[in-house]
């Protein structure tokens, strides 16, 4: 689907930049901003969000945290006009983004769109994105959506946002386990490399795949942020404080977990 409509673009991180990338090859225009400057590439750079969003039929934010995506809000929703879409694909949770819909000005929609993927996917496209809203705001977000991944509509306002904690929470904590069952082969004498293939063959396959990644780039404060958010059980719970266990591993990707030398939680 052919996208039409001017949109700027918020945040230039380890997704964003590639996010923004793939539609500034798709759209009239492209406007993005960072809160670090310097950081577009090439793209056409605002000095401030309110700058960037002046204009735009759509406004898309990706940034690291409810705090991050409310204080930017703070900057750009004044200078937001009637018919403007928001498409917030920060990983925020529900809450949040309840809070934030609360906040549109009169004529102004939602749409709340987390994805599923690291920087390789960002960049080819090939992002699961998680969408919740209302269906006519969601058929107007399908061609900017589609074109930074598969679609997934998960339902009304808030649907998108929820429905990636769960998935989140059950990575997270996978990867995490799996990094405790190494220490566990280690402490029995089974080689890292025969218990690595041994789950590899197994219904964690997919899991293995994830924490034995050498290409992604979610580091783990960013994994310990989303289960804070999903506010979890026990399992949950535990899998957070061992993540917060080492904080030199906070910005390593979540692959670093699953090693068989890392401190345990106290």
């Amino acid at each position: 689907m052919e996208i039409t409509e001017r949109i700027a673009f918020l945040g230039l991180g380890r997704m964003g930049l590639p996010m923004a990338r793939r539609l500034a090859g798709a759209t009239p225009e492209l406007a993005v901003w960072n809160r670090t400057p310097g950081r577009a590439e090439g793209l056409s750079e605002a000095a401030a969000p309110a700058e960037a969003v002046r204009g735009a039929g759509v406004v898309v934010t990706m940034l690291s945290d409810p705090a991050a995506v409310a204080e930017v809000a703070k900057r750009f929703l004044p200078a937001l006009e009637p018919g403007t879409l928001w498409i917030e694909m920060s990983s925020i949770g529900p809450q949040a983004a309840a809070g934030l819909r609360a906040q549109l000005p009169d004529g102004v929609t939602m749409v709340d769109a987390p994805v599923l993927g690291s920087i390789g996917p960002a960049a080819t496209g090939d992002l699961v994105v998680y969408a919740g809203g209302e269906a006519a705001d969601l058929d107007r977000a399908q061609p900017v959506l589609e074109r930074l991944g598969r679609v997934l509509r998960c339902g009304g306002p808030g649907a998108g946002a929820a429905l990636k904690l769960v998935v989140m929470g059950a990575v997270v904590a996978s990867v995490t386990a799996v990094g405790e069952a190494l220490t566990v082969a280690e402490q029995l004498g089974v080689s890292e490399e025969l218990a690595r293939r041994a789950l590899s063959a197994g219904p964690l396959a997919g899991i293995m795949a994830r924490a034995g990644s050498t290409e992604a780039d979610f580091p783990i404060r960013l994994a310990a942020k989303d289960l804070t958010l999903a506010n979890g059980g026990p399992v949950l719970q535990a899998a957070r404080t061992t993540l917060l266990a080492d904080p030199t591993l906070a910005e390593h990707d979540l692959s670093a977990i699953a090693t068989t030398h890392r401190p345990r939680p106290a």
